[in-house]
């Protein structure tokens, strides 16, 4: 009767920790939004470093982390909320929105309503001028010079005294205005110049031309962008819930603040993943997507920029592998890792917080890339 006793115990004992683990790992929610859902094991992703991850976000170990998504070969793997988080919620992921601005940029040329990155600037607002600071080299400014945050204009947000920071924008009406207007940046003697830099560019942080992009988007479709996006992009993914900013024209903010759920960030991530399909239909071309994700800027020794994309490495020592990836105040990433065939998307709302995107970077490298299991 003991023996039998302590046999039961045990069987007891077993499934409760079979019905823990099995609670921690559990497949993600199957919600008819296109995702196919697959086990951890089966993309061979080690669940022991992601329940650890889960652990130490839940323990406050890392802060203010809303959602971790992981997709690998095109399934959904991994899908966890914090913090009171929850799936239907819309991520604020600030600047990590820009990217989606040329993605519908890369739209646009694809369908040839604007021909190309070459295209002058200037050309589309006749109605802006005559502009401030006049100079002849404001004319050459290319779609290109925008997306890659290299444009001759004095537009730093990472430098408060700069004239085109984008907290001297957002008290003026017309934020096209006030990119026009700016003065020409110069290269003082103690800086190389762009000619002399890798990619012949010099990068510079600047939200006022990702937001004068979407008023050459509207101009070049002949209609919102908003509606663009959800006639080209947005329905075609079967993303119906979103939120866009507007500035004080009314144009949509395409300088960042686009509201997305987080398995909707995942999709596009997987949508470039895919070469530009989504559930065998093409969205966008495999020659914007080569083109929007190599490098055309140098920003330090470790990241390079695309076309409003982010390229760098994570993960350590051997384990290291290249990615491309949206970011935004607060730690918000969302990554494309070609090598992997793997998707992340982690959001958080640490804005404005010393070692924001340092907390990503780490949840990316120890527990994530660590999870890999190639």
């Amino acid at each position: 009767m003991r023996l039998s006793l302590k046999i039961i115990s045990v069987l007891i004992l077993t499934s409760f920790c079979f019905a823990q683990d099995s609670k921690n790992t559990s497949l993600p929610a199957t919600l008819n939004d296109g995702w196919q859902i697959e086990s951890l094991k089966s993309v061979r992703l080690s669940a022991d470093s992601l329940l650890k991850m889960d652990a130490d976000i839940s323990s406050g170990v890392f802060k203010k982390i809303s959602s971790v998504l992981i997709a690998r070969n095109g399934k959904l793997v991994f899908e966890k909320y914090f913090n009171g988080a929850q799936e239907t919620d819309l991520r604020d992921t600030r600047s990590a929105t820009k990217t989606i601005t040329s993605i519908l940029i890369g739209i646009a040329i694809d369908r040839k309503i604007i021909p190309g990155v070459d295209s002058r600037v200037m050309s589309y607002f006749p109605d802006k001028r005559p502009f401030k600071n006049p100079d002849p080299r404001k004319e050459k400014i290319t779609i290109e010079d925008f997306l890659t945050m290299s444009s001759i204009l004095e537009c730093d947000d990472w430098n408060q005294y700069s004239r085109g920071n984008e907290e001297r924008m957002y008290p003026i009406e017309d934020y096209i205005k006030f990119t026009l207007d700016l003065p020409v940046r110069g290269t003082p003697p103690w800086a190389t110049k762009p000619e002399d830099l890798p990619y012949g560019r010099s990068f510079s942080y600047c939200t006022a031309g990702a937001v004068t992009l979407g008023g050459v988007l509207k101009r070049g479709a002949k209609m919102p962008v908003a509606d663009f996006a959800a006639k080209f992009l947005f329905n075609p993914l079967g993303i119906k819930k979103l939120e866009w900013q507007k500035t004080p024209t009314g144009l949509a903010m395409t300088g960042g603040g686009l509201h997305l759920k987080s398995r909707d960030l995942l999709k596009i991530a997987q949508l470039f993943l895919n070469n530009g399909t989504w559930n065998g239909k093409r969205i966008i071309s495999e020659s914007w997507i080569r083109q929007s994700t190599k490098p055309h800027a140098q920003i330090d020794d470790e990241t390079e920029y695309g076309y409003l994309w982010w390229i760098k490495s994570f993960g350590k020592g051997a384990k290291k592998y290249s990615a491309y990836y949206m970011a935004g105040n607060g730690g918000n990433k969302v990554l494309v890792f070609p090598g992997l065939n793997m998707c992340v998307v982690i959001t958080s709302t640490n804005y404005n917080t010393r070692g924001m995107h340092e907390q990503t970077d780490r949840l990316l490298s120890e527990y994530i890339i660590a999870a890999v299991e190639k």
